[in-house]
């Protein structure tokens, strides 16, 4: 049983993309726009959104920087008024490696404010504006919130002091947010990739198992919406190892995890 209402058709349909001027926001945009979506796309690079507006008709740039909380509710009541989303992804993100010998209280601090915080400025617009529509429309109409999480917020991973943590938060709101909205008529998912090619994660000095490319991981979120999926984690050869050191004793947890990462 679909635990959202399954998305198959994306004609017509309206998205709203934060965080898209590149890596899985970006390729998540193409793909919807292919299949006939009118996509309006929002990140801090004016330039990059400028750019892809340009190369997909009809796609809308919407500049964003998601920290601003006034420039977010500004923005959201434009997006709002002008375009009536249905769909919003959430993907806007910061990542810098941080280990606790290298703490750093003003890269945390971004890293919240970023992942986590700026993620709360957007809602704080779009669920009062779902709830509203949802009263008016039928539960199949396909309102959403599809948020990209990642593995790093499985459980505590070395030198994921920053990223980890704000990922873990965005995970139990997800859950949070399912549980209150479903009945309201507003699906809510989570996307939880390994290892994307992206400009976040180039900047990694590690091997990377399970790589792939952010037109996979947009494959992988479209199919996974088309499902009615809550969650939505890839690619699964990674993940599936991941979820398991979710129930292991933490001492055998914290053992493999340390012999897997060399941590």
């Amino acid at each position: 049983m679909s635990l959202n209402p399954p998305q198959k058709d994306w004609q017509g349909q309206v998205v709203w993309l934060i965080g898209a001027s590149s890596g899985i926001g970006r390729a998540t945009a193409a793909a919807l726009h292919s299949r006939g979506a009118k996509v309006i796309v929002s990140a801090r690079n004016t330039l990059a959104l400028n750019e892809f507006a340009s190369s997909h008709a009809g796609a809308v740039a919407v500049p964003l920087d998601v920290t601003d909380t006034d420039a977010v509710r500004i923005a959201a009541e434009h997006v709002i008024s002008e375009f009536a989303p249905t769909t919003i992804l959430y993907s806007a993100g910061h990542y810098h490696e941080m280990a606790a010998q290298s703490f750093n209280l003003t890269d945390l601090k971004q890293h919240l404010q970023v992942n986590y915080v700026g993620l709360l400025n957007v809602l704080d617009s779009i669920v009062p504006y779902f709830l509203a529509r949802a009263g008016r429309m039928p539960r199949e109409s396909g309102l959403h919130i599809s948020l990209v999480g990642s593995v790093a917020g499985y459980s505590g991973l070395p030198k994921s002091l920053a990223y980890g943590p704000t990922k873990a938060a965005m995970a139990n709101l997800a859950e949070t947010l399912y549980l209150d909205l479903r009945d309201a008529g507003v699906g809510v998912s989570l996307i939880c990739p390994g290892f994307v090619d992206t400009p976040l994660t180039a900047q990694n000095t590690f091997n990377m198992p399970a790589l792939i490319s952010p037109d996979q991981a947009a494959q992988e979120i479209l199919t996974g919406w088309s499902r009615g999926e809550f969650e939505i984690h890839f690619p699964k050869r990674f993940t599936l190892w991941l979820k398991l050191l979710r129930i292991l004793p933490y001492r055998l947890a914290f053992l493999v995890t340390r012999r897997l990462t060399g941590g």
